[in-house]
């Protein structure tokens, strides 16, 4: 969508602040109650979801340029979500992270990119994944298994590892593991092994909308080709891509996140733990399986007001508000393993701060990246766990650095990696 037809949002949003507190009902003290760690970091208006509305329109009514300090506004910020809801549970029914995630895409279409992030870009142009590695080594990962091989196999399921599972040493092992508990369930699953490609779904954030296209494309191609209903991944980007972004391409595979899977598992009997793992630990929502994960809805409608004046879509818009993305299915497979109490911080579910990885924060705004996951840890440090828990491994990589950094030192792990040590 052009950013002009964000214009209305600009226009109605009326800058009461709302987007940067988490939903004041969820609010349980004042230490844990900002929700955008953009503004909490910048202190300034225009690093909110509503002073970017009021930068968008100022933008299109040509009344600013393009300077370094307004794209430092536009990007600097995790696109986590929070602002989107609560903005719509507590006062409209606004879109504004889908005007943040435009208003990116117009400046790159512009030519007004970050400098910064053109050695990320260049690298998925040139080796199909976010981290500048080299393609031939993204299946390395899995060089133990005995796993289906998708380029001349065929699947029922896919198992999509993701760029940070398949390129990061240190949690490859989580992938692995993933592979190996669904071979045990007896799921006839497979990879695409150096085949696979970035999902784009990270590209698609920082504005690069060409190149998340190249990406679903060609990734749509290869499951199409293997025969696969179903994609399995233990990345919560991945898991967004395609789940809201891959629909509108024509994709229509039933994705499941790997806690997804194992919950499935767990009730149908096919999983049972044998061993205890005695640990007191806390969940954190990964935004894009949390808030962001909620199924995509196509809608084709246009907006009407009654009277001039309340405005009301015909048909009825979907609204995104964060109450229905993945909350239970990794909570209840934390729940089933034998010695494992679960705790829960002030900030969860749509209410969840962000680890500080996503928008492209990680690699243009290290600092500020490092900051939002220190802030987590020690939200997560006060409920007295031992280890933060999350789905995410870019939410796992920002906690590890954060943490041997300064952060507090908790355990960093993955949902799996308890469900491997619980059999």
């Amino acid at each position: 969508m052009p950013l002009e037809d964000y214009r209305a949002d600009a226009m109605r949003c009326t800058r009461c602040a709302y987007c940067k507190w988490i939903p004041l009902d969820k609010v349980k003290s004042w230490r844990f109650a900002k929700g955008c760690p953009s503004i909490e970091y910048s202190h300034f208006h225009s690093y909110s979801a509503g002073g970017r509305l009021v930068t968008a329109l100022s933008l299109m009514d040509g009344r600013s340029t393009a300077t370094a300090k307004v794209k430092d506004s536009v990007f600097q910020c995790n696109l986590c979500g929070s602002c989107d809801v609560t903005c719509k549970m507590c006062r409209y029914d606004m879109e504004p992270l889908a005007a943040m995630r435009e208003l990116r895409a117009h400046l790159v279409r512009e030519g007004h990119t970050l400098a910064r992030m053109e050695p990320v870009v260049e690298g998925l142009r040139r080796d199909a994944n976010m981290l500048g590695q080299p393609r031939e080594r993204r299946g390395d990962w899995a060089a133990e298994l005995q796993v289906k091989d998708l380029t001349s196999e065929r699947a029922e399921v896919v198992f999509h590892a993701g760029c940070r599972y398949s390129f990061d040493g240190e949690l490859g092992h989580i992938a692995r593991a993933s592979v190996r508990l669904l071979q045990k369930a007896g799921v006839d699953v497979g990879i695409l092994g150096a085949a696979e490609t970035c999902c784009g779904g990270r590209a698609r954030d920082l504005g690069y909308e060409p190149e998340f296209e190249t990406r679903s494309r060609s990734l749509l191609k290869a499951w199409t080709r293997a025969g696969v209903k179903t994609v399995v991944t233990p990345c919560s980007d991945c898991y967004y891509a395609f789940k809201r972004l891959y629909p509108p391409q024509g994709s229509g595979v039933e994705v499941m996140h790997m806690v997804e899977f194992a919950d499935r598992l767990i009730r149908e009997g096919k999983l049972q733990f044998t061993h205890s793992v005695p640990m007191k630990v806390t969940y954190h929502d990964p935004c894009h399986l949390g808030r962001q994960g909620e199924t995509y809805v196509p809608w084709n409608g246009k907006e009407k007001k009654i009277f001039g004046q309340a405005v009301c879509y015909e048909p009825p818009r979907p609204r995104y508000n964060g109450a229905f993305g993945v909350y239970e299915p990794p909570r209840n497979v934390l729940r089933a393993i034998p010695g494992v109490e679960l705790v829960e911080m002030e900030r969860n579910r749509e209410a969840a701060w962000c680890c500080g990885a996503g928008g492209g924060a990680r690699e243009a705004y290290p600092e500020f990246s490092n900051w939002t996951a220190r802030e987590r840890l020690e939200e997560a440090a006060a409920t007295g766990a031992e280890a933060i828990v999350t789905a995410c491994p870019w939410c796992e990589r920002n906690f590890m650095d954060a943490a041997a950094g300064g952060g507090a030192k908790l355990q960093v792990l993955d949902v799996m990696q308890l469900v491997e040590q619980a059999l």
